[in-house]
């Protein structure tokens, strides 16, 4: 086991105040739970009692990883829908380089788009069917005896 993993008691380093701040860093970067308790070299267990305990690192990570989830929203909105940027294409043709500019072109992505829908619209696009039965049920109740003559 590692380090992280198991630490023996009374071991683990004291909170400071900076850990906020380092924390914010990591989250926008797309640091876990599981990666600040390394970065810090603490039990993930830790982490969770920071959280609790101080606020400031409570709304640090927050805000970190909010910043990063937005982004990820925006970019599977854009999978979802289709999306064009400007770039410049470099290539080379009798042996002089060229730049070109160029617009690129990423088509709406269906699979995107039915995950935004599903997360966004889950009454709408479930996959969970409802069926209604309706009527009365008759139940047969059959004896059978091993005894042919009976």
């Amino acid at each position: 086991m590692t380090e992280t993993e198991r630490r023996p008691v009374g071991g683990q380093p004291k909170y400071q105040i900076d850990f906020a701040r380092q924390a914010a860093k990591l989250c926008a970067l797309g640091a876990t739970d599981a990666d600040l308790a390394e970065f810090f070299a603490v039990h993930i267990c830790t982490i969770n009692r920071w959280k609790v305990a101080h606020e400031a690192f409570w709304r640090a990570l927050k805000l970190g990883k909010g910043a990063v989830d937005d982004m990820v929203e925006r970019s599977l909105y854009q999978r979802a829908v289709g999306f064009s940027y400007d770039t410049i294409k470099i290539f080379t043709h009798q042996g002089q380089v060229i730049r070109a500019e160029h617009r690129e072109y990423y088509p709406p992505d269906t699979a995107a788009a039915i995950f935004w829908l599903k997360t966004r619209r889950p009454e709408e696009w479930r996959e969970k069917l409802d069926v209604n039965h309706s009527g009365n049920l008759t139940v047969e109740l059959v004896k059978f005896s091993d005894d042919p003559e009976s």
